[in-house]
């Protein structure tokens, strides 16, 4: 008793996913957008018209949200929409529509839920197999509305309810190659829903689709859970493989694609970027060079962050846009330590162009964060960008893998956007021979600045030293660090010292020197 669906006369269907016209020309392909952004992006601008596509996914992925933002980007572009739900009632679906903030006006819900009249005894089948009926008469119910509506964007929610009345993986087969050829032709996008409850995957469902779109979803040992998407096949287009990064918050889904650097590849005029601190820009040949990523490696408390967000207020008293990203101190620190040296990044930051951002790594996913980062960049012209610090960033993270691939493309992005990135990493002890770097990513670097602590005349000062520079000649000396009286100095060579580095250097010079050099 399987319904007949009739077949498109003027158009066919290839293997790819192409429509031939009835003259042998390729027709030429029109996208939807799906009114999420990343998506978008990811499919290389949309979902192709004519097309039958697959959103599969476990319960609480946001497939029924996903198909919502599809059909109101079609509500709002004047194309019909209809909602066909075979499990959730209307009223859940306007609850859901509501949490987010969204009308569904413009969009024809059609609910097919079991009559009360089918639920008394006299109404249950005995000649016929009830599945077979409530199959037959689900499907032409579902066909009258479509030819009654004519919509151009068609959602299915979901797939499990006809799983179940076909009762079998043919007939099951055969009903999903019905609706494909019934919907061939007729000028309509439409997204199936699955929410992989069936025993067994079934391979089968996706290669009768034009295109998969996989959602996951796994729970973290702490935090949030991390939700990936990955577009497994698109017919007759071009995307962007690999797992993508998604969240799900009030107002729908955003989609964070993956970076792809070689899409990046611009042209950049090198410069220099210059602390203020003459002393450190002699160090350094001159300043750091943009494009490049600088470490600031040192125990905790030597001067790091003071030392990068001195770049940043630089930046920004120059006319440039710089941005703090702190996973470790709370902003309110960061500003009460910045005044106490002399810095008023409260300033820079009503004005816009110093952008602090205090990171909670717990409620944040790789993608996200590196999505937040491309918009600073692209949208505000970011050159400028400090992470403090990597142990917060890596720590934060502990179960993501290839988290260190993902920086490394990252830098590799910005260096091509010509945006220097200063990164600090607290090393475990203080001074002596057991100062220990909990992450090794020294490599991801050109340049690399060392801070110490060492003691000296009963008195314990700060040292720092450019240990590596790519990018030109740099200075091979020792410079005391000072902050103190609400300034930033960097001294002269500690020439009258040796083993500085170690911690416990010895003194080769004058005690009287000495003192004078602090007065």
């Amino acid at each position: 008793m399987d319904p007949i669906f009739p077949r498109n006369a003027t158009t066919t269907e290839c293997a790819n996913g192409a429509v031939i016209r009835a003259d042998g020309r390729a027709a030429s392909i029109e996208r939807f957008t799906t009114g999420i952004f990343g998506l978008d992006d990811i499919l290389g601008g949309g979902l192709a018209r004519n097309h039958l596509y697959l959103i599969e996914g476990d319960p609480g992925t946001g497939k029924t949200t996903i198909a919502m933002q599809f059909l109101m980007e079609g509500a709002r572009l004047g194309q019909k929409g209809l909602y066909v739900t075979l499990s959730e009632s209307k009223a859940e679906l306007l609850e859901i529509a509501e949490s987010h903030g969204w009308s569904l006006d413009g969009i024809k819900v059609f609910e097919l839920a079991p009559d009360e009249s089918q639920l008394q005894p006299e109404a249950q089948y005995t000649v016929f197999n009830p599945t077979e009926v409530e199959l037959a008469d689900t499907t032409n119910a579902v066909l009258a509305e479509v030819e009654k509506l004519e919509p151009v964007r068609v959602v299915f929610d979901s797939l499990s309810e006809l799983r179940l009345l076909a009762r079998d993986s043919l007939r099951y087969r055969r009903q999903i190659l019905g609706l494909k050829q019934y919907f061939s032709g007729r000028k309509c996008t439409v997204l199936l829903l699955d929410d992989r409850t069936a025993e067994r995957h079934d391979l089968q469902l996706q290669s009768i689709a034009h295109g998969v779109i996989l959602l996951e979803s796994a729970v973290r040992e702490y935090g949030v859970k991390k939700r990936r998407l990955e577009v497994k096949k698109l017919r007759g287009s071009a995307f962007r493989e690999g797992l993508h990064d998604y969240n799900i918050k009030r107002g729908g889904v955003e989609v964070y694609p993956r970076l792809v650097v070689s899409e990046h590849l611009i042209a950049v005029q090198p410069t220099q970027i210059c602390s203020g601190i003459a002393a450190l820009d002699t160090l350094l040949g001159g300043g750091l060079d943009s494009g490049t990523s600088t470490l600031l490696l040192g125990p905790a408390g030597c001067g790091k962050s003071t030392i990068a967000i001195r770049y940043a207020v630089s930046e920004v008293e120059r006319g440039g846009c710089a941005a703090l990203f702190a996973f470790d101190e709370t902003l309110a620190t960061v500003e009460m330590r910045c005044k106490g040296l002399g810095l008023d990044i409260r300033k820079h930051f009503d004005s816009g162009r110093l952008l602090l951002r205090q990171v909670d790594a717990a409620e944040l996913s790789p993608g996200q964060l590196v999505h937040e980062i491309r918009q600073l960049v692209e949208n505000q012209n970011l050159k400028l960008l400090i992470i403090d610090s990597l142990n917060g960033f890596l720590n934060g993270m502990p179960g993501e893998q290839f988290l260190a691939l993902q920086l490394h493309e990252l830098q590799a992005y910005l260096s091509q956007r010509g945006v220097s990135t200063l990164m600090t990493v607290a090393q475990h002890g203080f001074v002596g021979t057991n100062i220990d770097t909990p992450v090794d990513v020294s490599y991801l670097a050109d340049t690399v600045l060392l801070f110490r602590y060492f003691e000296a005349a009963g008195e314990v000062r700060q040292a720092l030293s450019v240990i590596k520079k790519r990018s030109g000649e740099h200075e091979r000396t020792i410079r005391e660090l000072v902050m103190k009286n609400g300034t930033i100095a960097v001294g002269d060579v500690l020439m009258d010292f040796e083993g500085v580095l170690t911690g416990a250097p010895k003194y080769r010079g004058e005690v009287e020197s000495l003192q004078g050099s602090r007065s």
